[in-house]
C-alpha cells in the first residue's frame, strides 16, 4: 500500500459508510474502516479486495479510543490523508415525547464523536501540512419535524465544518460537509410503505438517492484535483433542501 492514500471512515460497516468505503477503495485508497459492528469486517470483505482495508472496532464517543485509533493509524501507515466522519444515530420523537437521554445520545455520537475525530485528525494533518476531512451532516440540519436532537446535532456538524475550514486552511487541510437527504438505506427500508411513499413524493425528483450517490460526492471532495473548496456543505438530496414540497 506504499503509494495509496490512507483514509479513515467511521460508521463503515453498512449503508452509506459501506458505500463510501467501497467507492474509495475502488479509487485506490487504503481504508481504515471504523465501526461498532463485530461483523463489519466480513461485510466489507464482500465488496473490497483483501489488503485494501483494515477494520477497527471502535467507539467514536470514547476520547481514549479515538486517540488510540489515530495513534495506531499514524504508527502503522505513517500518515492520515483523509477522514470521513459518517457514524451517526437517530432517536426520533416530537420534543414533548423526547427524553433527555435520547437527546444526549444523539448529540454525543453525531456531534461530540465527530468533534473528537476532527480534533485528532487536525493535530496530525496540521503537522503533516496536508489532509482532507469530510463530515457527513444531513439535510435535516435545516429542520425536520420529530428530529430536534438529530437536526441540532447535524447543524452542529455544519458549523464545526465551517470553523475547521477557517482554522486549518493555511495548513493545506480542506474541510467540507455533505448533507444527504432521502437515501435508500437499511433505515429507510424499515419505514412503512405509505410513509416512505409520502417522503418520496415530497422530493422534487420524486426519487430516493442511493448510498453510492453520497459516496461519489465524498470521492469528489477527496480528489486531488479538488483544491479550492473548503468550508462548504454539499447537498445530496434530490433538491429537497431548496424547500420545494416541504
Amino acid at each position: 500500500m506504499e503509494n495509496r492514500l490512507v483514509v479513515i471512515v467511521t460508521g463503515a460497516a453498512k449503508g452509506i459508510g459501506r458505500a463510501i468505503c467501497t467507492r474509495l477503495a475502488s479509487k485506490g485508497y487504503f481504508i481504515v474502516a471504523v465501526d461498532l459492528d463485530p461483523n463489519g469486517a466480513t461485510s466489507l470483505a464482500e465488496v473490497i479486495e483483501p489488503g485494501s482495508f483494515e477494520y477497527v472496532l471502535g467507539n467514536i464517543c470514547s476520547e481514549e479510543q479515538v486517540k488510540e485509533l489515530f495513534a495506531r493509524v499514524k504508527n502503522n501507515y505513517g500518515r492520515v490523508d483523509a477522514v470521513v466522519n459518517n457514524a451517526g444515530i437517530i432517536r426520533d420523537n416530537l420534543i414533548w415525547n423526547m427524553t433527555a437521554d435520547d437527546f444526549d445520545a444523539v448529540i454525543n455520537v453525531n456531534l461530540k464523536g465527530t468533534w473528537l475525530m476532527c480534533r485528532e485528525a487536525a493535530i496530525i494533518m496540521k503537522a503533516q501540512q496536508k489532509g482532507r476531512i469530510v463530515n457527513i451532516a444531513s439535510r435535516a440540519w435545516l429542520g425536520n419535524r420529530g428530529q430536534s436532537n438529530y437536526s441540532a446535532s447535524k447543524a452542529g456538524v455544519v458549523a464545526l465544518t465551517r470553523v475547521l475550514a477557517l482554522e486549518l486552511g493555511k495548513y493545506n487541510v480542506l474541510v467540507n460537509a455533505i448533507a444527504p437527504g432521502l437515501i435508500d438505506t437499511p433505515l429507510t427500508q424499515k419505514l412503512e410503505a405509505h410513509v416512505l411513499q409520502k417522503l418520496i413524493e415530497a422530493q422534487p425528483t420524486k426519487t430516493m438517492g442511493s448510498p453510492d450517490d453520497v459516496a461519489k460526492a465524498v470521492a469528489f471532495l477527496l480528489d486531488g484535483d479538488t483544491q479550492f473548496i473548503t468550508g462548504q456543505t454539499l447537498y445530496v438530496d434530490g433538491g429537497k433542501s431548496i424547500g420545494a414540497n416541504m
